[in-house]
């Protein structure tokens, strides 16, 4: 059964929530509202395909006020849970806080692109290796960079630090470029981001250390299954969508040439198995990296 929430209630969760939503998904999602019967089922998978957007309906809908015993990583249950009116007034909400200028959207534009094709690559991976929640893979794909665009809003020179942490092949390095600039990174900023979106904790912590992947990959690890099984989802996902090309400019994988063999080893995956999950995913859609 849906809740209907008042403005009040959207005012007070809205407060904080400073990833800004793609332009053109908010034209389709105000396009989608407008018709005569609005299909609940496409706005969620409009939804889905935005980082602030899916952040905030799943803060909505795991807040107090809905007294769930377990915590939702799926949009589509989210929005279904918070019915059409609530999911609109949301969406509206945002709009207005949301106005970007030109310089902004060209900014951001390389987290918007991978982001999404992050999110289904894990999930097409998870399904594929029977991983028991291929939602909450799809949630660490969308969600695990959350951080970047605070630190692009943040750091006008963000962009080329990321770019230089990138290029270096030390272990720990994206990490610890950011840290050294600004005491801080973008990895941190997405777990504190992740929590107060009520994300699961076992997320929230993938996303806190999804660039210090080798602690979690390594046999003798004492992470729990989940969090192991969403690492090596991420790592592959990324590597497969180009994060270190799209974000970082580089021409080779520096993580994934520390990480990738303990990622594939536990997922039970091959290289070969990597060269095909490129063609399929090629094949449906979704943006795969030349670069190895």
């Amino acid at each position: 059964m849906s809740v209907t929430l008042d403005e009040a209630q959207i005012a007070r969760i809205l407060q904080g929530i400073k990833i800004p939503p793609q332009p053109q998904i908010l034209v389709d999602l105000q396009m989608e509202q407008i018709m005569p019967d609005p299909d609940l089922g496409r706005i969620a998978e409009l939804i889905s395909q935005d980082v602030g957007l899916s952040g905030t309906i799943l803060k909505f809908v795991n807040s107090p006020l809905f007294g769930l015993s377990n915590k939702i990583t799926s949009i589509q249950q989210a929005v279904s849970l918070l019915g059409l009116k609530s999911v609109i007034n949301i969406v509206n909400g945002i709009a207005i806080k949301g106005e970007m200028t030109d310089e902004t959207i060209v900014a951001l534009t390389r987290f918007w692109d991978t982001a999404t094709d992050i999110a289904n690559i894990a999930l097409n991976v998870a399904r594929k290796v029977g991983y028991h929640s291929p939602d909450e893979a799809y949630t660490l794909g969308l969600f695990h960079n959350c951080g970047i665009p605070l630190m692009m809003s943040r750091y006008p020179d963000y962009s080329d630090v990321m770019e230089a942490s990138y290029a270096e092949p030390e272990k720990d390095a994206i990490l610890d470029v950011e840290n050294r600039h600004y005491k801080t990174n973008h990895a941190v900023i997405g777990y504190y981001t992740a929590k107060s979106w009520n994300l699961p904790g076992h997320i929230c912590k993938v996303i806190a250390d999804h660039h210090r992947a080798e602690p979690y990959l390594d046999p003798g690890s004492a992470a729990r299954p989940d969090e192991r099984t969403l690492m090596s989802l991420l790592k592959l996902a990324e590597h497969i969508c180009g994060n270190f090309h799209i974000l970082g400019g580089q021409t080779e994988d520096y993580e994934w040439a520390q990480v990738g063999h303990l990622a594939l080893d536990y997922l039970g995956l091959t290289d070969v198995d990597v060269d095909d999950l490129r063609i399929a995913f090629t094949e449906m859609g979704i943006s795969v990296c030349n670069y190895r």
